[in-house]
């Protein structure tokens, strides 16, 4: 790994906190005549975040693998569409890119958040890979890749990769990736995919800020409310105090625990927040951007001290040498047998 001896996380002092809300980083935010894209756009955090950039105006159209149930969710929202995307499935990619293309419109928005949950089990895709990497990082690979396009055509476009301080956990495992030795522990694939997500803004940002393009990657906090997040189990949640005796969740957004308000919050500061005009290829934490933590000491909720649970951004999660060689990586991942890449 590259020692990091220059970066650009550093807090730009954007006057916002832990518990600001969708609203206070939407306030004043004209979006009318922008088009956005939003994957898992219509549960969690994505749901906020889609009513949001509606409401601002903006032209959204949500990615879903179930396209009846992310209709039921959005309906009566302005300017709201729905198309089927399933991000494990390379040929869905491509259908819902090609479809956007041939509408002609230039993408100015594209929040890569929809993901998949974790479980006890290593679960691997038709191809071979884990879900979550494949998912969470290949997918949305993918699915910007195809819509470079788009996103030049916009004059100014801003990806958006959802990420998660679970990113301190773990680097990505270069010899074994999708777990297929049995050498490494389940409970690490979803930091590298979170890991891969802030590798890939670094250098999406790189490859493409001349072309007007630039990369974030926001950390939500832990939104016990979301069903990702109740995804672990409610022993687990009770465990590390992210619900009560009652399994109301229990919200402390000074240690990193929101509201999906609060936790949609950085995201749609990504997405929006001219204070990040000129910036790009950074990770986000509290609507902010994140300082650099070179202290890797491990996340533990359960831990007395956990009143600061750590969440910024960790140096192997933003080398560039491994930002370069993660997308040589996910092109190669992501080619098709015919030689043909997305």
């Amino acid at each position: 790994m590259t020692l990091i001896t220059a970066h650009k996380q550093r807090p730009i002092g954007s006057g916002f906190t832990p518990s600001s809300t969708a609203a206070d980083v939407m306030a004043g935010i004209d979006l009318t005549g922008k088009n956005v894209i939003v994957t898992g756009g219509h549960s969690g955090l994505g749901l906020v975040a889609t009513r949001a950039l509606s409401g601002a105006g903006a032209s959204v159209t949500v990615g879903a693998r179930d396209t009846d149930r992310a209709a039921q969710a959005v309906a009566g929202l302005a300017g709201v569409e729905v198309r089927r995307l399933d991000l494990l499935d390379p040929e869905s990619i491509d259908a819902f890119v090609a479809g956007y293309l041939e509408s002609g419109r230039p993408l100015h928005i594209l929040v890569n958040n929809a993901g998949f949950p974790g479980s006890a089990a290593l679960v691997h895709d038709a191809r071979g890979y884990e879900a979550q990497f494949a998912v969470n990082h290949l997918g949305h690979f993918q699915l910007t890749l195809g819509l470079h396009t788009a996103l030049r055509a916009a004059g100014g476009a801003r990806v958006v990769n959802t990420s998660s301080g679970a990113q301190r956990m773990s680097d990505i495992l270069w010899d074994d990736p999708h777990f297929t030795t049995g050498r490494h522990d389940s409970g690490l694939a979803y930091p590298q995919s979170k890991t891969a997500n802030v590798l890939f803004t670094v250098e999406l940002d790189r490859r493409w800020a001349a072309d007007g393009i630039r990369a974030y990657a926001p950390h939500p906090g832990i939104v016990p409310a979301t069903a990702f997040n109740k995804s672990v189990g409610e022993d687990a949640q009770r465990a590390m105090g992210l619900i009560d005796a009652s399994g109301e969740p229990v919200i402390a957004p000074e240690r990193g625990q929101k509201t999906p308000e609060q936790g949609a919050a950085t995201i749609l500061f990504a997405a929006t927040s001219p204070r990040l005009d000129g910036i790009g290829g950074v990770y986000l934490n509290n609507s902010d951007v994140s300082p650099l933590d070179e202290d890797t000491r491990p996340i533990d909720l359960t831990a007395p001290d956990a009143g600061t649970v750590p969440a910024d951004v960790a140096p192997h999660s933003i080398d560039p040498g491994s930002a370069r060689r993660l997308w040589e990586l996910s092109e190669r991942l992501i080619a098709r047998p015919s030689g043909g890449t997305v």
